[in-house]
């Protein structure tokens, strides 16, 4: 008899580099970002990335951190002193 899955959602966000390639990463795990050059690519590889982490971490005893609600985006941060 096969154990079920615990099934999480989580919040990919999803960036476009310097090169053009989609940048994605989940907040919630932390280091846990890959890339690709199409955005259905870093969607592919972001789930591969986030299915090694878990497991990476499942020995850890890694308490994963609440859900974060997504809020929303603002494009344009104005001025920032570097």
């Amino acid at each position: 008899m096969k154990k079920a899955r615990k099934l999480r959602r989580f919040t990919v966000v999803l960036e476009r580099d310097e090169d053009g390639l989609f940048v994605a990463s989940i907040p919630a795990l932390k280091g846990c970002h890959t890339q690709g050059k199409t955005l259905d690519q870093a969607m592919e590889r972001i789930r591969e990335a986030a299915e090694l982490w878990l497991e990476v971490h499942k020995g850890q005893r890694t308490i994963l951190p609440p859900l974060l609600e997504f809020v929303g985006f603002h494009r344009d941060l104005g001025d920032v002193a570097l």
